[in-house]
């Protein structure tokens, strides 16, 4: 599978977690956001230049795998996987694992469209933009 890859670390905050004390299942999509703006940032795709071009990058599908637990003060990496498609979407798979204890706590896929910022309407091919950053990239094996 070819692909570009990225990792992000973060730190798991009190306002994270529910009552026991654990991060609270709606975050981890907050994640995998924070790991697809530094990706964006890394590789020069962010989400207000785009929209400048007059494109929105909308979410279309998430789906998390929750493996183990994550807590108040733990520090995880976010390995996210940008997947090479020739349909016209966007798809990123997520790795997230707990730095201390090396365990991976969670998985995920989110796969976004593109629409016209004007019109609002879905696009059935990439973009130009899109075509011409995806000619400049250096793409790696990521399977």
């Amino acid at each position: 599978m070819i692909g570009l890859l990225a990792h992000k670390i973060l730190e798991v905050r009190f306002s994270d977690t529910d009552a026991m004390g654990v991060v609270w299942h709606g975050n981890y999509l907050k994640y995998f956001e924070d790991a697809r703006e530094h990706f964006g940032e890394v590789f020069n795709l962010e989400y207000l230049e785009t929209h400048k071009k007059g494109f929105l990058m909308p979410i279309a599908k998430t789906s998390v795998k929750h493996l183990a637990p994550i807590y108040y003060g733990d520090k995880i990496e976010i390995v996210i996987k940008f997947i090479l498609h020739k349909a016209a979407k966007i798809e990123f798979e997520y790795v997230l694992k707990n730095i201390k204890s090396q365990k991976i706590v969670a998985k995920g896929v989110s796969t976004q469209v593109f629409v016209s910022a004007s019109t609002r309407g879905l696009l059935l091919s990439k973009p130009t933009f899109f075509q011409e950053w995806e000619s400049i990239q250096n793409w790696i094996d990521v399977s």
